[in-house]
């Protein structure tokens, strides 16, 4: 069940195309999505992040609000990775409330977006799906992930991070590889403690051929229970007794939240470089991520069912 807060910030967020996207059975109800068939991106649905901080991860490019990293075309989400100088806020908006942070400046060599539905929609439970095909080379990391509304239970990761789908180095060079190329995604969340008392359990699977095609990543979503998908088959599934939050002693929490949608691409950062060839190739720039939609379904009155099976909907 979307929460009443979520419910508020939709109001009027759905166009026409909803009901035509709603699956024929199985129960569920399309509640949300954005098919990027406008001339721009919808300001009502999505935010930017915009900052060089680097993710906390050492990540390589500052984070545009620019068309020239993110943009509609041709019925589609565009999000460009740019080899070039860039220079924004040294820290995430979270943190530029903090002394000396506010006015801090950093210069990356790369330039990219990410989009947060931060703000405008959030959601506890339900299935999530995105269509998209995803950037290869080594120290590319695309992601689709999501992050709690509030901090019910602490700063990260106490009230969580759940991992839809990352990518790092698609198509590169790799020896435990299936076929000698990297062409595995991950599903993760990330739990526990308030940093560095975190933790976060997580899964791997092949990317169905073909690797530079559109595919659909999904969780199904429900109390104590989350299941990743991709093209609707089940790949990974984590149950409430394999997480915990030092927040709460509700066995569901974190995972009993509202949280909002982000979809980025970053360059290099720790998992990117090491894994692979190592660090970053920087060859064969601009990458891109192609996002064809997004769609958010629920389903029941309870907020805590799943209705019918975890995949095969309307693609």
């Amino acid at each position: 069940m979307i929460r009443i807060a979520a419910i508020l910030m939709l109001a009027g967020a759905f166009g026409g195309g909803a009901a035509a996207h709603e699956p024929a059975d199985g129960g569920w109800r399309l509640i949300w999505s954005d098919e990027f068939d406008g001339p721009a991106i919808d300001r009502g649905k999505w935010d930017f992040d915009v900052d060089c901080w680097g993710g906390g991860n050492n990540e390589r490019q500052c984070y545009t609000d620019r068309r020239r990293n993110a943009a509609t075309e041709g019925g589609k989400l565009v999000i460009t990775a740019r080899k070039e100088k860039a220079t924004g806020p040294a820290f995430p908006l979270a943190q530029r409330g903090e002394a000396g942070k506010a006015e801090a400046q950093a210069s990356r060599e790369f330039s990219s977006a990410r989009l947060v539905t931060r703000g405008r929609a959030a959601w506890t439970y339900g299935k999530i799906e995105v269509r998209a095909r995803l950037p290869q080379g080594q120290g590319t990391w695309p992601a689709i992930w999501m992050l709690p509304e509030d901090s019910r239970y602490g700063t990260w990761a106490a009230s969580g991070e759940i991992d839809i789908l990352e990518a790092v180095n698609l198509g590169v060079r790799c020896e435990t590889c299936a076929g000698g190329i990297e062409n595995r995604i991950l599903g993760t969340l990330h739990f526990g403690g308030q940093w560095p008392d975190n933790k976060h359990k997580g899964d791997e699977t092949a990317l169905p051929a073909p690797l530079d095609g559109f595919h659909v990543f999904g969780i199904v979503w429900q109390k104590g229970k989350i299941v990743w998908t991709v093209d609707g088959k089940p790949y990974a599934t984590r149950v409430a007794s394999e997480w915990s939050t030092s927040g709460s002693t509700d066995p569901a929490a974190p995972f009993d939240r509202p949280f909002h949608l982000i979809l980025n691409l970053a360059v290099g950062g720790g998992l990117a470089e090491d894994r692979g060839l190592k660090g970053v190739d920087e060859s064969g720039y601009p990458k891109i991520m192609e996002i064809d939609w997004v769609r958010v379904w629920q389903c029941g009155d309870d907020g805590v069912s799943a209705c019918g099976s975890t995949g095969d909907q309307e693609r």
